[in-house]
């Protein structure tokens, strides 16, 4: 509709008419200072001007006691130019929210604490450069060790796949198999200095039927040397009276390691790195130490039991040994 058929349309409302005249006969006794506004409205023929004529008829009272004084002129309408920029206006307060949005989301992942990233390496803190994991696959028809159907709670994958990878840069320890990925009972015996404790051991693993042992070793450019031991029973309930038996201690360890004459318990592991089906004991070694640090874990897992050791003349750094617990703990559960 055009702008004079909507001020027809206004002025020509039902009851507006009889307004109108009372209105009129009061300019005219007013000195027609009403009146002549409206011709002057009626003569620009401006849209806003004939709706504060309606106001204003509406109003007798309040136009009867203004006589005389400047009218003050109405609210200006909306016209069809300025939608386009009210458009233009929600566009841009939406664009706002999204933009605050996103940078909150962007701000919660660059917040991450490294300690929540047991994978991440930062030259800042020691961690050292894994590459990617990557679980084995399991053999057709066979579940995951935690799955409800796995009453055994058994890795079925290769254990040798299973073992952690060395670190980029560091040398591979030819003590450990290195080709096939399987060692001898002994190998692992020999982490322990004393002649009971390689015979108990020996012993139980025996009457146990321990299936296999996986390992892998390395030595980091630093001096940090690293070996890890996979031990793989018939059931997890086997394996985890074993581990509560032979391998788990509350305040120290319950076993001597090679380097190792006393241990406590590692009070400051994370906490936030255990995973719901993997269990882990840490133990570091305390001051004055001997030729080299030593920290160790024992891991439980199903049907695996893990050694994690690392050892360094000097001191042995705390993260890159929580590191390595972590992604080793990753690959078991």
């Amino acid at each position: 509709m055009s702008e004079q058929k909507a001020i027809e349309g206004v002025i020509e409302e039902p009851g507006a008419k009889g307004v109108t005249e009372g209105v009129s006969e009061e300019r005219k006794q007013a000195g027609g200072a009403v009146a002549g506004r409206e011709q002057a409205a009626g003569a620009a023929g401006e849209r806003e001007q004939a709706d504060g004529v309606v106001a204003e008829r509406e109003q007798v009272g309040g136009a009867v006691a203004g006589v005389g004084q400047e009218p003050v002129p109405p609210a200006p309408r909306a016209t069809r130019a300025s939608r386009p920029l009210r458009g233009a206006l929600r566009w841009a307060a939406a664009l706002a929210v999204f933009a605050v949005f996103g940078a909150s989301t962007a701000y919660g992942v660059t917040r991450l604490e490294r300690t929540d990233v047991p994978g991440l390496g930062t030259a800042s803190d020691g961690r050292w450069d894994y590459p990617e994991l990557v679980r084995p696959p399991l053999p057709e028809g066979r579940p995951a060790p935690f799955a409800s159907s796995n009453k055994a709670t058994a890795h079925y994958a290769d254990l040798r796949e299973l073992v952690l990878p060395a670190p980029r840069g560091a040398t591979a320890d030819k003590t450990l198999a290195v080709s096939h990925g399987w060692v001898k009972t002994g190998t692992f015996l020999d982490e322990y200095p004393l002649k009971d404790d390689r015979e108990l051991l020996g012993g139980v693993f025996r009457d146990r039927g321990l299936r296999h042992i996986a390992a892998r070793g390395w030595t980091t450019p630093d001096g940090t040397r690293t070996r890890i031991y996979l031990l793989q029973f018939g059931t997890g309930l086997v394996a985890g009276e074993v581990q509560q038996e032979e391998f788990a201690g509350y305040d120290h360890a319950p076993r001597t390691l090679r380097g190792a004459p006393s241990t406590e318990l590692d009070g400051r592991f994370p906490e936030t790195w255990q995973l719901p089906n993997v269990t882990h004991y840490a133990y570091d070694e305390p001051r004055p130490y001997g030729a080299e640090q030593v920290r160790q874990a024992y891991l439980l897992a199903g049907d695996v039991i893990g050694l994690v050791v690392q050892s360094r003349k000097g001191d042995a750094s705390a993260v890159p040994f929580q590191q390595t617990v972590a992604l080793q703990e990753e690959l078991l559960g």
